[in-house]
């Protein structure tokens, strides 16, 4: 059985690596698309958008509502793939230990 300050040191030790991984998935950068490609997001760790697309031929006043939808969908799919990639790297310092839902602080 582990003494008190040993498990202490190893809570440290990983609360040290969860920091450095978020600070890591922060600057990484994700591409979410939707219409074949014709719109695209692009958002870092921190779900802040940094770059937009939109192909010319989706410019239609009288078709707002697609270009918005398109927009939107761009968006969640460049949001899932960072959460992926946030559950894939907390599960692989932690050994696929569930935390029960823990919630990264970003």
């Amino acid at each position: 059985m582990m003494n008190i300050q040993g498990i202490m040191k190893q809570a440290q030790l990983m609360q040290k690596k969860m920091e450095e991984e978020q600070a890591k998935l922060a600057q990484e950068e994700v591409e979410g698309n939707s219409g074949g490609g014709m719109v695209k997001v692009v958002l870092n760790g921190k779900f802040e958008m940094k770059k937009l697309t939109v192909d010319k031929s989706l410019v239609n006043a009288d078709d707002i509502e697609i270009l918005e939808d398109l927009i939107a969908a761009a968006y969640n799919d460049a949001k899932n793939k960072v959460d992926a990639k946030m559950h894939d790297s907390m599960s692989a310092m932690t050994g696929g230990l569930n935390l029960g839902g823990l919630k990264l602080p970003f």
